[in-house]
């Protein structure tokens, strides 16, 4: 899925940006720190829940998530 190229880079710069761990953003989720961290390792995807909740905690849309 090309359009996910992406996606890890971006989750990873914008926890950066919000001083956010990455235990902090799996604890948001409600998902395993592992977990959160395959999505910024780019090894699996967000459920589309997890996807939604990404862009509400970073205030951006799903599409700039993939930009």
């Amino acid at each position: 899925m090309k359009e996910l190229y992406r996606l890890p880079q971006n989750l990873k710069q914008l926890r950066n940006q919000y001083g956010y761990t990455l235990k902090q953003v799996a604890e948001t989720l409600g998902i395993a720190y592992q977990s959160y961290h395959a999505y910024e390792r780019g090894l699996t995807v967000p459920t589309l829940q997890n996807f939604i909740k990404l862009a509400k905690l970073y205030d951006v849309s799903m599409e700039e998530l993939l930009e």
